[in-house]
C-alpha cells in the first residue's frame, strides 16, 4: 500500500548523499544572494527623544496632556457607575452589603423556611 500514493520520481533522502564542507557553496557567486536596503539619511540625522518626552518637543509637554486625558476618562467611569433603575439600585445596595449582613439574610431566609415546614407538618397531623 505505501507504493499506492507515491510516485517513482521521489527525490532521495537529503541524508543519503555524503555532505560538504562548511564555507563552500554550490554557486559561485561574490555578492550576496539578498542585498540589504540602504537605510534613509532622514532616519539617521537628527537628535534622539529624551525617555517621556513624548516626541512633543522638550520639556515633556505631552505627557501632561496623556496624564490629564487619562484623569477626565477617569472620573467619567466614575460618574457612569452611578445606578439606573430598579436593578441598578438593587445591585448597589447587593454591593455594600457587608459579610455579616449577608449572612444574618441567609438565617432568616433558613428560619423563615424551617417555620413553614413546620407548620405544613402540623396541618398533615405526621
Amino acid at each position: 500500500m505505501g507504493n499506492l500514493c507515491s510516485r517513482s520520481s521521489n527525490k532521495p533522502d537529503n541524508f543519503s548523499t555524503p555532505g560538504r564542507v562548511i564555507g563552500s557553496s554550490s554557486t559561485p557567486s561574490s555578492a550576496p544572494q539578498n542585498p540589504r536596503a540602504q537605510i534613509p539619511k532622514a532616519a539617521t540625522q537628527g537628535q534622539g527623544r529624551t525617555l517621556g518626552s513624548g516626541g512633543r518637543g522638550e520639556g515633556g509637554a505631552g505627557g501632561g496632556d496623556a496624564r490629564s486625558a487619562a484623569a477626565r476618562a477617569a472620573e467619567a467611569r466614575a460618574t457612569a457607575n452611578a445606578p439606573k433603575g430598579k436593578l441598578g439600585r438593587e445591585l448597589d445596595r447587593q454591593q455594600r452589603q457587608t459579610r455579616s449582613d449577608t449572612l444574618e439574610a441567609v438565617s432568616a431566609e433558613e428560619r423563615r423556611y424551617r417555620d413553614l415546614r413546620e407548620g405544613e407538618e402540623g396541618r398533615r397531623w405526621d
